[in-house]
């Protein structure tokens, strides 16, 4: 079982940057980038707010759960 970051996909649907997400944020590029790539083991909802507040999306166009096969 795994949770997919999907924050690449919504930002090329927005066209936006990483550097302009981080400006809207107010996240560093380190950790934005980190999100971004799936290598992050948590995220708050205050920053998961305003992620989706700045590409106009839900929670779940960012992330997504996928269960194991049986």
């Amino acid at each position: 079982m795994a949770i997919i970051v999907n924050l690449d996909v919504m930002m090329a649907k927005r066209k936006i940057s990483l550097n302009e997400l981080s400006d809207r944020v107010d996240l560093t590029l380190s950790n934005l980038s980190i999100l971004k790539t799936g290598k992050a083991k948590a995220i708050r909802f205050s920053t998961l707010e305003a992620i989706c507040k700045a590409l106009d999306c839900q929670p779940g166009d960012i992330l997504e759960y996928v269960g194991e096969e049986k």
